[in-house]
């Protein structure tokens, strides 16, 4: 099995500071650099699992840069580099406390929501007669912002944003016309690959001299839901579920072996036969959205490499 790169701990020239995520590794340099590390770590359900994936971060980089190298004529972006298949460069922002996220059909947090009799979704409303995984009518906003206590989100409706002075009104309607526009978007592109974009979420941040980016990443299977066109209708008509390309895959298989990350709840054990499986998805995933063939990096000394080529741009630029 390939080796994986489950932390780091690298020092570089002018290194500020490390903020380690999930799945990223932040490294802010200055000059207002940031260097961010897609690790191979898998998360599901708020928690880390034991083992890392093969290639999962190369393939969540290289969808994330390339779609933003598509949408980068629409809305602008914080990168400015890829020296390596799993990093990526850019301009350090100032994080909106909000995720943008749009939904074009009815499906995962807003579909239990609507089986639970609610209508109103973050103060938007959603019509009556839908049943799960139907479109709606045109694509609605549904932000999400941190809970004051840990780490799950909290939906809040537009104006709830507005009247606690989270994002100003000004830059608000920045953010949902570059929301709308991104999806749009991303909707084209999928359909150019035999897949609907169902949801997704956006995050955005403000540069030094006020100008709003989008960051993070973007149209990948770990913060979007695909379904496959084909078949689509045949499959709502007959009341079947939707074929996903997204990381669900991964959270069925937790909740048949009975994790759902609750309290008491013991991870099950990932076999490298299971581990296998799961990078040969993700490959499959990265194919089926990018529309290009999967090289698979060198991984004999994944972190030299990487390392190594983070300085040889640092020197150069």
């Amino acid at each position: 099995m390939s080796n994986t790169i489950f932390d780091t701990n690298f020092t570089f020239p002018g290194q500020k500071s490390v903020y380690k995520g999930k799945v990223r590794e932040v490294y802010a340099l200055e000059d207002d650099m940031l260097i961010m590390i897609a690790t191979d770590r898998l998360s599901a359900f708020d928690v880390v699992m034991p083992k890392g994936i093969p290639y999962k971060g190369q393939i969540l980089n290289q969808i994330a840069t390339k779609m933003m190298a598509s949408t980068s004529d629409i809305v602008p972006n914080w990168l400015t580099a890829t020296p390596d298949p799993n990093v990526a460069i850019g301009h350090a922002c100032e994080p909106f406390k909000v995720e943008m996220v749009i939904r074009g059909y009815l499906s995962g947090h807003a579909a239990r929501e609507y089986k639970a009799g609610k209508r109103v979704l973050c103060g938007v409303p959603m019509p009556e007669g839908l049943k799960e995984n139907d479109k709606f009518p045109t694509p609605i906003i549904t932000p999400a912002t941190k809970a004051e206590m840990g780490d799950y989100d909290e939906d809040i409706s537009r104006d709830d944003i507005l009247k606690r002075g989270i994002v100003s009104k000004e830059d608000y309607e920045v953010l949902e016309k570059y929301t709308r526009a991104l999806f749009q978007r991303g909707t084209e592109i999928a359909a150019n690959r035999g897949l609907i974009l169902v949801d997704t979420k956006y995050e955005f941040g403000k540069t030094k001299d006020g100008k709003i980016v989008l960051i993070d990443e973007i149209h990948t299977p770990d913060s979007s839901r695909y379904f496959y066109a084909e078949g689509y209708q045949e499959r709502q008509d007959n009341n079947e579920p939707q074929k996903q390309l997204s990381k669900e895959f991964v959270r069925q298989w937790l909740i048949s072996n009975g994790f759902q990350g609750l309290e008491g709840q013991k991870v099950p054990e990932m076999t490298d036969e299971y581990i296998e499986s799961v990078s040969e998805r993700y490959i499959e995933l990265y194919e089926n959205i990018t529309g290009e063939t999967f090289q698979k990096a060198d991984t004999e000394n994944i972190h030299q490499r990487i390392e190594k080529n983070i300085l040889e741009y640092l020197n150069k630029n």
